[in-house]
């Protein structure tokens, strides 16, 4: 078969109070290449190690062959990241949602869109970062006994985004495992109440509705236990100008919405967190484009070496 190349964005989840609710599609992209293999192969370039055995994107495009019922062929995979691993920018998810089109493609789109939405979502359980990498921009989800539901809203145009990167990673499962098993009712309302502003600032422009809109009281004070600096990183980029300051997904990325002029005392704000301060974009969902006839001889426009 002719390979096919698939871009997926990175994702900024909860935002704040939206806890495996809300996401962001932003501009650092994973790029994929798969074609039709005797055996399965896979090479990755980019931050961290990737191990072949196991690695999402086999996991979801083989998920999403048993959606449609279809045996698929192997899939030789070469890989290719500027998403960081395990900071809290979505790198799992853009893999699984990688692997997922892989197979719709070569199905002829059997699954579509909310298809892929659906296969990654179960696999992850909560569709706050696979919805903004499938749909784009800013999503707002839930979980329904019939899938996921997920909206899309265009972000604002002025509104710009800051995201301060360490070199120390957290696992998910670590940064959940800190979590309450239980929250009172009046943290349960805080975060209710707060996401829907949140929702409504997005979609109205109101940007002096996100400082409180962007609190939470859920899992950013128990993640802080893990990272150390969160909530100086915080109070710094709101004391900076930031619109709003938040936990990237489950960190240890901060992330912050600024108006255009104060990007700069923003950006000096965050870097005493994390030298590296990415300035990023809202992203379009992925797309998928049929390329050369044979990846192995045409791989993706790689540096470094695979890991």
């Amino acid at each position: 078969m002719p390979s096919i190349r698939v871009r997926v964005p990175a994702t900024i989840a909860n935002l704040g109070p939206g806890f495996d609710s809300l996401g962001l599609a932003v501009s650092l992209f994973l790029d994929v290449e798969g074609s039709s293999a005797e055996v399965d192969g896979f090479e990755y370039y980019g931050d961290g190690v990737v191990p072949e055995t196991g690695n999402l994107v086999h996991t979801g495009y083989y998920a999403a062959g048993r959606a449609m019922n279809l045996t698929l062929p192997h899939l030789k995979v070469v890989s290719k990241s500027a998403i960081p691993l395990a900071r809290g920018l979505g790198s799992s998810s853009a893999a699984l949602v990688a692997g997922a089109v892989l197979a719709d493609e070569l199905s002829g789109h059997r699954l579509g869109r909310h298809g892929v939405l659906r296969v990654c979502a179960e696999i992850e359980g909560h569709p706050d970062n696979v919805a903004p990498a499938v749909l784009g921009g800013f999503t707002a989800s839930c979980m329904s006994e019939r899938g996921p539901i997920s909206l899309a809203l265009p972000f604002p145009s002025g509104w710009k985004l800051l995201v301060a990167t360490p070199d120390s990673e957290l696992l998910t499962r670590n940064a959940r495992a800190v979590l309450a098993e239980e929250v009172t009712r009046d943290q349960a309302i805080f975060n209710v109440s707060r996401a829907a502003v949140w929702v409504a600032a997005v979609a109205t422009g109101r940007f002096d509705a996100l400082a409180e809109a962007s609190r939470d009281a859920l899992h950013q004070d128990a993640r802080a236990s893990l990272i150390p600096g969160l909530v100086a990183a915080i109070e710094a980029a709101m004391s900076a100008g930031a619109g709003a300051a938040f936990l990237s997904g489950a960190g240890p990325s901060v992330a912050a919405v600024v108006q255009a002029g104060r990007e700069v005392a923003v950006q000096e704000a965050l870097s005493a967190y994390a030298p590296r301060v990415l300035r990023l974009h809202i992203a379009g969902g992925y797309t998928a484009r049929a390329g050369a006839t044979n990846a192995a001889n045409s791989a993706l426009p790689l540096d470094g070496a695979p890991s």
